[in-house]
């Protein structure tokens, strides 16, 4: 729903990524593209470190995490490789002095000791350890001696609760810092009515530039409201910092490169034999390198130019009207831009910002290794308000993924089945001549909203007609 919320850790993993530290560099999300299932086909590296981009350890680090990454502790053997899983970034000491130092960048000047400082999380009943990692930042440095004048905690879904904060500080000075990885919907416009910055919730803070027009004068005080602090541009060292605190704490030594690539080497059979389309892309070699454009633009001669990977995931976030686009096999892609790439590297980072994923999926399904998950599958794995998905009819399932699926005109080919004895309908129509396929191998967020929609009208027909049966009186 908003862009925002992946940007720092795209952000986090280019400055990491232009440190030349790792092989390969990748980003995965739980409800944005890549996913957690298929990130595994965009990196071919026998070593593989996961770094959770999370505040606590709680429920999804301790659970969901786990269950969609398939590890089953710290070092996880599969398929061939080595799989370390970190602890999340929230809880590595560093996030002390990267809070101090963003509560000196939002107030510059204000004295400490005329200052409260508030830590604001989430608040959950779904783990004990989601709030413990602020409260422990809390005591670090109340106790600490980095002289305010108060420190407090606050959530925005149990007490102490950030509505209270005039309440629960005394001094003249007041900077909130969201203990959050981004800046998404809860720190640009439901802490900010919480906080009484607006009246009610709106167009996202983002758009006004809530954090450049501190201080806000708020009940007599003066309140400093602070960008979420993983969009701190250091938090790629705390990342980094946990990986060289795993390999400390578990003994492992550095291991060696290695430098043959099969997705590259794929990649470069298909183009030699003119598969050369992927999506609404086409890519022409060009100078010892590449260029890819839109495919409709094949023959334009007015085109932007642009240069590098990582422009591909900003040409592919928004479409023509600028509007942001979560699902990149939809056809939205805008148009007017050629990108020059100087590696085969390069391309298929390039490729996997456009199409998550899709290279090394076709790779699979050619060497006959794809797997997918059937929907029953995925939608029983769905926690909080979509865990009631699974309760979904067969005849609904099969509507809902026709309609859906219709509806956002997705390019993907379906792979997965509904269970795994059931398969769906084979759609061929989406198979390209020259093109390397575009292949779906989980059903995405969408279904799963769909799905819960539908759960969710069938549970209350129900209960309707339950109601509706009982003698009156």
């Amino acid at each position: 729903m908003n862009p925002d919320s992946s940007a720092p850790t795209h952000l986090h993993a280019d400055e990491i990524r232009r440190r030349g530290l790792f092989r390969e560099v990748a980003c995965c999300f739980w409800k944005e593209e890549p996913n957690m299932r298929e990130v595994y086909e965009m990196v071919e590296s026998d070593v593989i470190y996961i770094v959770p981009n999370f505040i606590s350890e709680g429920y999804f680090c301790q659970q969901v995490l786990p269950r969609e990454l398939r590890v089953d502790g710290p070092v996880t053997h599969r398929d061939g490789k080595t799989i370390h899983y970190c602890d999340p970034v929230g809880i590595h000491p560093n996030m002390t002095r990267l809070l101090l130092q963003r509560a000196d960048e939002v107030a510059p000047g204000v004295p400490r000791d005329q200052t409260s400082l508030i830590i604001v999380g989430h608040g959950t009943n779904l783990n004990e350890n989601s709030r413990k990692v602020i409260e422990n930042q809390v005591a670090l440095i109340r106790e600490g001696g980095y002289g305010f004048a108060e420190v407090a905690d606050a959530y925005m879904e149990e007490a102490p609760f950030v509505a209270d904060w005039a309440k629960m500080t005394t001094a003249p000075n007041v900077v909130v810092v969201p203990f959050f990885i981004a800046d998404g919907l809860h720190s640009f416009q439901d802490i900010p009515v919480l906080l009484g910055m607006r009246e009610e919730t709106g167009a996202a803070l983002s758009e006004l530039g809530v954090f450049h027009q501190n201080p806000h004068e708020l009940q007599g005080r003066l309140l400093y409201y602070s960008g979420a602090i993983g969009t701190e541009p250091h938090m790629a060292d705390v990342i980094l910092d946990q990986v060289h605190d795993f390999d400390t704490k578990h003994g492992i030594q550095a291991v060696g490169s290695v430098t043959r690539s099969p997705l590259n080497e794929k990649l470069t059979a298909w183009l030699d034999s003119g598969h050369n389309i992927i999506g609404e892309i086409i890519i022409a070699k060009k100078d010892g390198g590449y260029t890819l454009r839109h495919a409709s633009d094949h023959d334009r001669a007015d085109l932007t130019p642009y240069h590098g990977a990582v422009e591909a995931r900003e040409i592919a976030r928004y479409d023509d009207a600028g509007k942001f686009r979560p699902l990149h096999s939809a056809p939205t892609l805008k148009r007017g831009w050629e990108l020059h790439l100087g590696s085969l590297d390069e391309l298929r980072l390039a490729l996997d910002f456009f199409h998550p994923a899709a290279v090394g999926s076709a790779c699979a399904l050619e060497n006959g290794t794809v797997s997918a998950t059937p929907l029953r599958e995925l939608l029983g794995r769905q926690t909080g308000m979509y865990r009631f998905t699974n309760t979904i009819s067969d005849e609904q399932a099969f509507s809902m993924v026709a309609k859906t699926c219709a509806a956002k005109n997705c390019l993907r080919r379906i792979l997965w089945p509904l269970t795994p004895e059931q398969p769906l309908p084979v759609d061929d129509s989406k198979a390209q001549a020259g093109a390397i396929p575009l292949l779906c191998l989980e059903a995405c967020p969408h279904i799963v909203s769909a799905a819960r929609k539908i759960a969710k009208e069938t549970f209350e027909a129900k209960e309707a007609a339950r109601i509706a049966s009982q003698p009156q009186g």
